[in-house]
């Protein structure tokens, strides 16, 4: 029996279901039940009568899944497979900021610890901050924006207000330079340039759309170009293609792979539903108030 086969047979013995985020590699992408963005996995799973979720991402996704479905068991097959971004704050960080701005709400980017999650008022993905944003400043005139520096500066840059925000950013999303999108302007002028707002404010001024992983492949499907240009972790070009074989698809750099994304395959996954690791755990507490923030944001958008 081969290992896919394995994989498939152990799923089945426990109930479980595989999440693949969509910068996974190639093969992650190909045996997973669901394929997206993290938060729409974790939601997706929690609807589901799964016991076991496998999450094929990073060590926060896995948490957020944790928080959605504290009932059910959630591993990530890589224990090592974390968030640079994510590891640039912690919960005594963020109160200690919170301390100089009592005033401030708190809007945390899902790219969080389940620790400073807990410490937040609202939660965001890149595809509803400015949603969340506009809302808060019903109500607040201030808002700390963490981790994410880059998607900070876009939100604010559309609601012309200024955010108090934390120095984090990706490293991934950081090496795709504006001469990237040149060079590649240059090879395919015909080619839309689609950009994450993770990137810098100097890329996405380059950009004809500025937009999530999810908003992404829902733009490249429904769009009547046929070239497009990626501005994101290459991995999703993966997801891409064979969504639409009949198009084209070019990273703008490939430099932009992230190590820690690559860290799972199959071989991973096989081990980890055999002996049910690496388990992911959140204090009861911290879990219910990370949910609290989550559960505001949806209320919202």
């Amino acid at each position: 029996m081969d290992i896919t086969n394995k994989i498939k047979q152990l799923k089945k013995e426990k109930n479980a279901i595989i999440l693949a985020h969509n910068y996974q590699l190639p093969e992650v992408q190909d045996i997973a039940d669901f394929v997206g963005d993290s938060l729409g996995l974790s939601i997706t799973a929690a609807n589901t009568d799964a016991d076991v979720i496998v999450f094929c991402g990073v060590h926060f996704m896995a948490e957020t899944a944790k928080i959605l479905s504290p009932a059910k068991t959630v591993l990530l097959p890589d224990p090592k497979a974390g968030c640079p971004m994510a590891d640039m704050i912690d919960a005594e960080g963020l109160q200690a900021l919170q301390a100089e701005h009592p005033r401030a709400a708190t809007l945390c980017y899902v790219n969080t610890t389940a620790s400073v999650k807990a410490h937040c008022d609202y939660c965001c993905t890149s595809g509803n901050a400015l949603k969340m944003v506009q809302h808060i400043l019903k109500s607040h005139d201030e808002i700390i924006f963490v981790p994410d520096k880059y998607l900070a500066q876009y939100v604010s840059a559309q609601v012309g207000r200024k955010f108090i925000m934390w120095e984090g950013f990706c490293p991934t999303h950081a090496r795709i330079l504006p001469e990237d999108i040149m060079r590649a302007r240059g090879l395919h002028p015909q080619a839309k340039v689609l950009v994450h707002p993770e990137c810098t404010p100097e890329l996405t001024r380059l950009a004809d759309v500025v937009a999530s992983t999810e908003k992404m492949c829902h733009y490249v499907h429904d769009n009547e170009a046929t070239e497009f240009i990626i501005g994101t972790e290459i991995g999703i070009i993966h997801r891409m293609q064979k969504e639409n074989p009949s198009k084209y698809f070019y990273p703008a750099s490939e430099k932009a792979s992230c190590p820690n994304m690559k860290r799972i395959n199959l071989e991973k996954i096989l081990w980890s539903l055999t002996d049910m690791d690496y388990e992911i755990t959140v204090p009861e507490e911290t879990m219910n108030q990370a949910r609290g923030a989550i559960e505001r944001m949806l209320e919202i958008v």
